[in-house]
């Protein structure tokens, strides 16, 4: 190696990789690409895909249960943390349409109506 050559210590780079970093972060916000929800009750709660199940091709499930479970809300589908039933989602699709958990009949209404208190006179 000649004496000339140009020589970086591992702190220099780490700085450089640092401000690299920060300045890439500065830039896309500033741009307005790094977007901040300011409505936290629309956050998502998880992700979950459907499987198609048939005779003829098995799936493999982990035998670990998840620490969620789902119940059925105003006729549609909920998902509910275990240590936590208060916190609880709305399942919906790509398109934020509700997963119904009953099938609705042809000729009632589109949402189920909710339940009314029972009367005090009777």
């Amino acid at each position: 190696m000649s004496q000339n050559e140009a020589r970086y210590t591992v702190r220099s780079l780490i700085v450089t990789a640092l401000v690299a970093v920060i300045g890439t972060v500065l830039a896309l916000e500033m741009s307005g690409k790094i977007s901040h929800s300011e409505n936290k009750d629309h956050m998502p709660v998880g992700d979950f895909q459907a499987i198609h199940v048939t005779e003829d091709n098995p799936f493999r499930m982990s035998p670990k249960a998840s620490e969620l479970h789902a119940v059925c809300e105003n006729g549609y589908l909920a998902i509910a943390a275990d240590v936590d039933p208060s916190f609880r989602g709305i399942l919906v699709d790509y398109k934020n349409r509700g997963v119904r958990c009953s099938r609705p009949s042809p000729t009632g209404p589109a949402v189920p109506p909710t339940p009314e208190a029972p009367d005090s006179n009777g």
